[in-house]
């Protein structure tokens, strides 16, 4: 039992310190924007293309680019954090040249780092001599972030990814429930399930947890987001492939949306310990990569079941928690008192049209 709350703890831990730094840190949120793309560029490529196409359907040019995008992820980070946060593209890029051969959270470091500098840099030194000489400092103050963090980065992250795969195969069914539900609320989050994942190196049945969560979550969205009116179609579509293109949608309305995503998560997590799946492609914790990869390490047959049965406790989960919502006066108020209501779109919660 120890074990388990010490994986739960740190994963907590981990939540915390990302979600913290999102909100506080300065362009925090830019920077986790710039992490989650980069993992979309390298994780989901290699999981998709090495691993699905490469593996599964035995096409040597897939499997090529699949491992050639999944050796990038640091150089990616170091790239894409800075440019979101609106740094030159010019110094994105050498930030990124310069942290090739690390892994993507200490490009994340050294491309935040980056930024900060490039602007001094900018404002120090006259036009002409700053893209020159600018390009030497980042690149010099960029691998200097990578070199020192990496070894720190490493371990911690290791120990914490270590944890919860220990953990899981300690008190699977438990893990099943918290891992799923925490994945798939961190999927739908503007925080990445993929990078979080990615950086903790989860594998096996952690990361098969992690992947069929956020499958059986994804429908549990869609039935949200009809039947509490938050959107339309084309809103319910587009979350349930990929939540991060509904931002907005989320966090207007994240009470009742997170609510759904952990007992969809949850339920469908233990649908993934019974029946024992398995990935070994970290960072693939997204709808559409977690009902795809799968195949790539389990029975196909397994797969298609587990997929099943995610939908059904999506569905059933997206029912019950907007039934809650929608039909007693203690969910309603919390609806009013909680969500925002989406202003700056053509639909808006049920909370927005009460005001």
């Amino acid at each position: 039992m120890i074990i388990f709350f010490k994986g739960i703890g740190y994963l907590a831990a981990a939540l915390l310190v990302f979600s913290v730094f999102s909100m506080k840190a300065p362009k925090g949120d830019k920077a986790m924007s710039g992490l989650a793309g980069a993992a979309v560029a390298t994780f989901l490529v290699e999981a998709l293309c090495g691993t699905v196409g490469g593996d599964v359907m035995n096409v040597d040019f897939l499997k090529a680019v699949g491992d050639a995008s999944g050796s990038m992820g640091g150089v990616a980070a170091a790239i894409l954090v800075p440019l979101s946060m609106g740094a030159t593209p010019v110094f994105a890029v050498t930030a990124g040249a310069a942290v090739a051969g690390f892994g993507i959270l200490p490009g994340f470091l050294a491309g935040y780092v980056v930024y900060f500098a490039s602007k001094a840099v900018s404002k120090i030194l006259p036009a002409g001599i700053d893209v020159i000489a600018g390009s030497i400092a980042v690149a010099c103050l960029a691998r200097f972030v990578a070199v020192f963090s990496a070894p720190f980065v490493t371990t911690v992250i290791g120990n914490i990814g270590q944890s919860i795969m220990i953990a899981t195969q300690q008190s699977p069914i438990v893990m099943g429930l918290v891992l799923g539900g925490l994945m798939k609320m961190v999927c739908t989050s503007p925080l990445s399930a993929m990078a979080l994942t990615a950086m903790l190196n989860l594998t096996g049945l952690p990361m098969g947890i992690a992947s069929i969560a956020c499958v059986g979550g994804a429908f549990s969205d869609g039935i949200m987001v009809l039947r509490l009116k938050l959107g339309g179609k084309s809103q319910a579509v587009s979350i349930m492939m990929e939540p991060l293109t509904q931002a907005d949608l989320v966090t207007s309305n994240s009470l009742p949306i997170y609510a759904g995503d952990f007992l969809a998560g949850g339920t469908s997590g233990i649908v993934a310990v019974l029946l024992g799946i398995v990935n070994n492609a970290p960072g693939t914790s997204a709808p559409i990569p977690g009902a795809l990869v799968p195949f790539a390490y389990n029975s196909p047959t397994v797969v298609i079941v587990a997929i099943a049965f995610a939908a059904v406790c999506g569905i059933c989960s997206g029912f019950i928690v907007s039934a809650f919502f929608k039909e007693t006066g203690f969910g309603r108020k919390l609806l009013t008192a909680t969500c925002k209501g989406a202003s700056t779109k053509k639909y808006s919660s049920m909370a927005y049209h009460a005001r």
